[in-house]
């Protein structure tokens, strides 16, 4: 038996995964990898807060669980937005 997948995504953006090291996120079809390490707000977040994204604009990602706010960019291009506060 083989899988077919039925329809199209209608979220534009998706937690699909969350590890020990990080968390993947599926953006506008792209998937990126966001680490612990770039990324400290999520890791001792509960899975149910990581979930929780909005994609306010096609720049602009929101958790409201965690009120975190990410430039897209950001999340595509980690080495250009250093971490200043924590």
């Amino acid at each position: 038996m083989k899988s077919e997948t039925l329809g199209t995504s209608t979220s534009e953006v998706e937690v699909t995964q969350i590890s020990k090291h990080g968390v993947w996120l599926l953006l506008q079809e792209k998937e990126h990898f966001l680490s612990f390490e770039n990324f400290p707000w999520f890791k001792d977040a509960s899975v149910s807060a990581i979930q929780n994204v909005e994609l306010l604009n096609e720049h602009h990602l929101y958790w409201p669980d965690l009120d975190v706010d990410l430039a897209a960019e950001s999340v595509e291009h980690p080495k250009q937005f250093p971490l200043i506060a924590r």
